[in-house]
């Protein structure tokens, strides 16, 4: 298992749709763990196989007890929203009220492309959300609204925030390779 980097606001393949898995083996098994490894080295609630520069549909998630991984997700969403907070590991350093729905009910494949599905409500039904965007090519700034839309992107626009994206790689970058200390 391996930590990858992560893919950072500006990079083209967190702006393209992901492409289904049509092979289930090994390296898929292998992928997955890669990105269960990457997202708790960051102390993530989830990660989408974009964000590790991977164009297919995959992300994993782990909230507490709740961890697993959906691959070829689709997603239906429940009518009341929520309030809350939300950031992105390729987005460093910034986090905003994002509109999100209450519940969510993810349905897909399992590593060994075993048919699976989770409903959720709360931090979960937003992460479900959020990494299955990923997946759509859009990004959490993209969903905000108003006065926080715009204060996003001007931040992410200014100078400084280049210098802080490039330190978190750089903090990042210490952590990369084989947990086996490779």
């Amino acid at each position: 298992m391996s930590v990858r980097p992560i893919r950072t606001i500006g990079d083209p393949i967190l702006r393209s749709a992901a492409d289904p898995v049509r092979r289930f083996d090994d390296d898929l098994r292998t992928l997955v763990a890669d990105m269960f490894e990457t997202m708790r080295d960051v102390e993530g609630v989830g990660l989408a196989a974009p964000q590790i520069g991977v164009g297919l549909q995959i992300f994993v998630y782990e909230i507490g007890e709740d961890s697993g991984v959906f691959i070829n997700p689709s997603i239906e969403l429940g009518d009341e929203m929520q309030e809350g907070g939300e950031g992105c590991l390729s987005v460093p350093g910034l986090g905003f009220d994002t509109p999100r729905r209450q519940r969510a009910r993810v349905s897909g494949l399992d590593e060994h492309g075993q048919e699976h599905e989770a409903e959720a409500t709360g931090l979960l039904a937003r992460c479900f959300q959020h990494e299955h965007d990923h997946l759509q090519g859009t990004l959490y700034v993209n969903r905000l609204e108003g006065e926080a839309r715009r204060e996003a992107w001007r931040r992410i626009r200014a100078e400084d925030y280049a210098r802080t994206v490039a330190e978190v790689r750089q903090e990042r970058a210490g952590t990369l390779g084989s947990s086996f200390g490779g």
